[in-house]
């Protein structure tokens, strides 16, 4: 997990965003602030399912509250070998605090 000063480094590359209501996002970083609020910018939401392959919803440019996030880095070869259309899985679980 990454926060704060350690976006930096992340900047303008594609990072992976699962919000604690269990969505992942999948976006360009464009910035941040101080409280880890992300400012996404190409962004698609992957919704996981069981029953037929990855949906890619697309959010264009998208800003996500910093209190809501885990951020993670994306191998982009690996994600782009990807078949999401093949892809099943259990969808995400909210985090219960």
């Amino acid at each position: 997990m990454s926060t704060g000063p350690g976006l930096e480094s992340l900047v303008d590359q594609t990072i992976s965003v699962i919000t604690n209501d269990g969505r992942n996002i999948v976006g360009v970083l464009k910035g941040f602030d101080q409280a880890t609020n992300i400012i996404l910018d190409e962004s698609h939401e992957r919704v996981y399912s069981t029953k037929e392959g990855v949906q890619q919803l697309v959010l264009g440019l998208y800003i996500i509250r910093g209190d809501n996030i885990v951020v993670g880095e994306l191998d982009e070869e690996l994600d782009s070998a990807l078949d999401l259309s093949n892809l099943r899985a259990h969808p995400l679980k909210p985090v219960i605090h």
